[in-house]
């Protein structure tokens, strides 16, 4: 998906996914997610990973 947003759109879209891997990378090796802290004030039931 934003490989045609890329394309389409802008490729500024490129700098989400590398966003998305960095944080993938960084709470692997930390533990800490910053997006589950996020769903969890929305309500959402943490995994088994983070919780």
């Amino acid at each position: 998906m934003p490989l045609l947003l890329a394309s389409v759109v802008s490729p500024w879209w490129l700098l989400l996914t590398a966003f998305v891997g960095l944080n993938l990378l960084q709470s692997s090796v930390t533990g800490f997610c910053p997006a589950a802290v996020v769903f969890k004030r929305f309500g959402v039931k943490g995994g088994c990973a983070f919780s």
